[in-house]
C-alpha cells in the first residue's frame, strides 16, 4: 500500500514538474520582447556669455557751467569735467535645435538713455536687448522682442564703435525696436528683414500707432564691400514718420577701410505741415598694427526744420562735427582719447559764461573699454 502511494505521488510530481517545464518554455518563446530602453533626451548646450565696460572723461573746452548746455548735442557723453562710467554690460545667446533667445542687460547712464523711451517702467533701463528666435528653415527666421535698431552705421556698445562719441545721426535716429521680424536668406550674399514694431524706442505702450521696418543688405563675393538699405515708417498714427537710410562699408587695403552713413527722416504731424532732418557722415579707418588703429569721422547733420531738438538750440541749426579718435588695443581692452569739433551755423554752443553763444566748439575726450 505505501508503496503505491509513494509511486502514485511520485507520478504525480513527475506529471507537475513535466507541466511547469512546457509552460516555462512557452513563456519563454511566446513572451514579447523587452521595450528598449528610450534615447536620452539631447543635451542643452550651454550659453555663450559675453560683456563689456566702459567708461570716459570728457572736457569741453569753452569750460561750461553745471546747468547749462554742456555744448553736448549727442547722447550718451553729455557731461563736463567728470569722470564717468558709461555701461557695464552682460550678454547671453544660446542655441539650441531650431529655436535660440538673447538676453542683453546694460547697467548705467547709457543703458538709462538708451532706454528713455519707457521712464514709467524703470525697470526696463536694464533691458538692452531681450528677443527669442525660431528658424523654420535655413533660409527663413522669425524673430519676437525687442532688439537694437538696425538703421545707421553706429551702435549703442561702446566697444564696437572706434570713436566714442556719438554722431547725431545715432542721437536722433531709432535706438531700439519691439516687435515682430522675418529675416529671409535671398542668397549667398544678400538678405532681406521685414517686420512690425511697437512706436521706435517704446517696449510697451498702449498705443495702437506701429512702425513698419525693413532692411536690404548685400555685400561683395569677398566680403570687401557691404550694403545696407534700410527704413522704418509709422501707420495708424497721428504723426507720419519716415525713414530712410543707407550704410556702405569698403576694406580698401588690409589696413585702411572706408565707412558710410546717409539717413533723411520726414515727420508729419496731423494737420501740420511736414519736415525733414537729414545726415551723412563719412568714417576713414586705418590700422598700421594690430595694437593700433585712428579714425576720421566727418558728420554733416542738417536741422533747418527744427525737426528734431525742440527746446534747445540745435532746432533749426546745422552742424557739421569732424572727430578724430586714436584706438590703443591692448588685448580686449582699448583706449581712445578723442579730440572732437563742432561748428553750427548760429551760435548754438556757449562760453564759459552760460550766456554768450559761439558757434564752434572743441571737445577732448579720454575714453576705455573692455569686452570680453
Amino acid at each position: 500500500m505505501l508503496r503505491k502511494f509513494f509511486l502514485v505521488t511520485m507520478v504525480i510530481l513527475f506529471v507537475s514538474y513535466s507541466k511547469a517545464q512546457t509552460d516555462t518554455t512557452k513563456t519563454a518563446a511566446t513572451a514579447p520582447a523587452a521595450t528598449p530602453a528610450p534615447a536620452p533626451a539631447p543635451t542643452s548646450p550651454a550659453p555663450t556669455i559675453t560683456g563689456s565696460v566702459d567708461a570716459y572723461y570728457r572736457f569741453n573746452f569753452n569750460d561750461p557751467k553745471p546747468g547749462g548746455t554742456l555744448n553736448n548735442y549727442t547722447s550718451f557723453t553729455n557731461s563736463h569735467n567728470s569722470f564717468e562710467l558709461g555701461m557695464a554690460s552682460v550678454r547671453a545667446d544660446h542655441t539650441f535645435g531650431k529655436a535660440s533667445a538673447t538676453i542683453d542687460l546694460g547697467f548705467g547712464r547709457r543703458a538709462e538713455e538708451f532706454a528713455y523711451a519707457n521712464p514709467d517702467h524703470p525697470t526696463l533701463f536694464a533691458v538692452k536687448q531681450a528677443f527669442f528666435s525660431y528658424a523654420i528653415s535655413d533660409k527663413f527666421k522669425l524673430t519676437m522682442g525687442k532688439w537694437a535698431t538696425h538703421i545707421g552705421y553706429e551702435v549703442p556698445d561702446a566697444y564696437s564703435n572706434r570713436n566714442y562719441s556719438m554722431d547725431y545721426m545715432f542721437s536722433y535716429g531709432p535706438f531700439s525696436h519691439t516687435g515682430l521680424r522675418a529675416d529671409i536668406v535671398l542668397g549667398k550674399k544678400s538678405g532681406l528683414m521685414f517686420g512690425i514694431a511697437n512706436v521706435t524706442d517704446n517696449v510697451t505702450t498702449m498705443s495702437a500707432a506701429k512702425y513698419l521696418i525693413a532692411q536690404y543688405s548685400t555685400g561683395s563675393a569677398n566680403d570687401k564691400v557691404k550694403f545696407y538699405l534700410n527704413y522704418q515708417g509709422s501707420y495708424n498714427s497721428r504723426f507720419s514718420v519716415t525713414q530712410f537710410d543707407a550704410v556702405l562699408t569698403a576694406t580698401v587695403t588690409d589696413k585702411f577701410s572706408v565707412g558710410y552713413n546717409g539717413t533723411f527722416q520726414t515727420m508729419k504731424p496731423e494737420g501740420l505741415s511736414s519736415g525733414t532732418w537729414w545726415g551723412s557722415a563719412v568714417y576713414l579707418n586705418l590700422d598700421p598694427s594690430t595694437k593700433f588703429g585712428i579714425t576720421l569721422r566727418g558728420e554733416y547733420f542738417d536741422n533747418k526744420d527744427s525737426v528734431v531738438g525742440a527746446g534747445t538750440p540745435l532746432s533749426g541749426a546745422n552742424v557739421f562735427d569732424l572727430t578724430l579718435s586714436p584706438n590703443f588695443r591692448i588685448g580686449n581692452l582699448t583706449i581712445i582719447p578723442e579730440l572732437r569739433l563742432d561748428a553750427g551755423n548760429a551760435d548754438i554752443f556757449q562760453k564759459s559764461d552760460g550766456i554768450t553763444g559761439i558757434k564752434s566748439t572743441v571737445t577732448g575726450l579720454l575714453a576705455a573699454t573692455y569686452h570680453f
